[in-house]
């Protein structure tokens, strides 16, 4: 039930953000907040996400994976393939090694016997290694597409207190920029 009320909110909230201003102030532009985060961090996401919409009801807040360098979503979309592909082999009973006319090594003729073990065995470990390519720990923040806040290059993520300040700051920064009369010589 919970879920389905944040959805709703979120939806709700990000109609309403669609809508024009009619007074036409250029304080009230749309503040645009983006998250990218590893998969482990979607809960701290959704937290940071509930108090900062209660602190700052006209910004909008946008979340999604922080994905890793190519060539690890590649090794890991082909290591799991690779999985399926063996423990079929496995079950099936076929000696891939024949096929090449090399003898098969101990390992295979003990997964042979054991094909229950050995199936779990490789599905465990190339998980294992999948998510460890996966993995990139990062908590990314911009706020109006400037960088803000990188748990990559500081080592931890912010807390609470650190992230308002650091939004109340940029907003300060945003109307001072907004506000700023311009200098004709």
């Amino acid at each position: 039930m919970a879920m389905k009320w944040i959805r709703f909110s979120f939806l709700a909230l990000a109609v309403l953000s669609l809508c024009p201003d009619a007074s036409g102030d250029s304080s009230s532009a749309v503040k645009k907040m983006k998250m990218q985060f590893a998969a482990g961090y979607k809960r701290m996401f959704e937290e940071y996400t509930q108090a900062l919409y209660q602190r700052y009801p006209d910004i909008r807040i946008e979340g999604e994976n922080y994905l890793p360098i190519p060539a690890y979503r590649h090794f890991a979309s082909f290591l799991s393939v690779f999985k399926l592909l063996v423990i079929g082999m496995i079950i099936i009973g076929k000696d891939p090694f024949a096929l090449f006319g090399v003898q098969a090594p101990g390992i295979w003729e003990w997964g042979q016997g054991n094909k229950i073990y050995a199936c779990m065995m490789v599905f465990f470990l190339s998980n294992m290694i999948e998510n460890q390519l996966m993995s990139t720990g990062a908590f990314e923040i911009t706020f109006n597409d400037v960088p803000v806040w990188s748990k990559l290059e500081s080592g931890h993520l912010p807390s609470m207190q650190q992230l308002v300040q650091i939004l109340d700051n940029e907003m300060k920064m945003n109307v001072h920029m907004n506000t700023k009369p311009l200098h004709h010589s």
